[in-house]
């Protein structure tokens, strides 16, 4: 991995991200061991061969543990067991979300509390969790990933579009209460990323080249094109930065 940003103060720094090992996540989860950062991370699915690509490429190797995140139990215990692992938690990066389409019409009670449980609940309890630590320690980042389709007011996805709005209001209450305590919180807000999950079930070549006309930049997101901005957030080249709400998608946005 090169051609990336060093933030020398990352470097053993224990870093926490849900969905590290895929998408998005898996390319964070490098970005952050490229540093000499501590990584541990949590999924639902095995990362075999995600592992096996990284495995001793960098100081440190990645602490992978199997977890559903709608389990926030389990999800605690993960952070419990990374900060025994890696050292209290510096950073915590809430990535994992779902974004499978769904309609007004069909959606059930039961479909609606499980998006919610994906993409919003977890924010908060990862938060819970890892508070005492940063506290702990003087300080610390917390980077909530949202989406740029709640600005957007995308269709075809209400829920998921709803707890991504509902992130950035998070935010910005727990910047406020964990201020005090050196703890800073910001929403990383991507645009459309083309990761293998976006290739396989719905960037067809209509719906890119209509998407392509309302970026400013004429070149489709990639995973990789995360790492840089996330590790800014987390380092304290934004020490003084919490609250806020960061855009990168290519131009389709616009926030102030």
């Amino acid at each position: 991995m090169n051609n990336y940003a060093i933030f020398k103060d990352l470097e053993d720094a224990s870093v926490f991200i849900t969905g590290g090992g895929s998408g998005i996540g898996a390319s964070l989860t490098e970005g952050f061991l490229a540093q000499g950062a501590k990584v541990a991370f949590v999924q639902r699915s095995d990362c075999d061969e995600f592992l096996d690509e990284i495995s001793s490429k960098y100081k440190y190797n990645p602490l992978f543990i199997k977890c559903d995140i709608t389990d926030i139990d389990a999800l605690k215990s993960a952070i419990s067991d990374a900060s025994k692992a890696n050292g209290g938690i510096n950073v915590l990066i809430n990535n994992a979300a779902n974004d499978t389409r769904h309609t007004l019409a069909a959606m059930t009670t039961e479909e609606w509390d499980q998006s919610i449980n994906i993409n919003l609940r977890p924010h908060f309890f990862t938060a819970q969790a890892v508070a005492p630590f940063m506290k702990t320690q003087g300080g610390g980042s917390i980077i909530n990933f949202s989406s740029n389709s709640y600005m957007m007011g995308n269709a075809g996805l209400p829920a998921y579009v709803t707890s991504k709005a509902g992130i950035t209001g998070l935010t910005r209450s727990l910047a406020r209460e964990l201020g005090a305590d050196g703890i800073r919180v910001n929403t990383l807000i991507p645009g459309w990323v083309l990761t293998e999950r976006q290739l396989k079930l719905w960037a067809n070549e209509k719906d890119l080249a209509i998407h392509m006309d309302k970026q400013c930049i004429k070149e489709h997101l990639l995973p990789n094109d995360l790492i840089d901005s996330t590790l800014f957030l987390a380092s304290n080249a934004s020490r003084m930065m919490t609250g806020q709400a960061l855009v990168i998608d290519g131009g389709v946005v616009v926030t102030g």
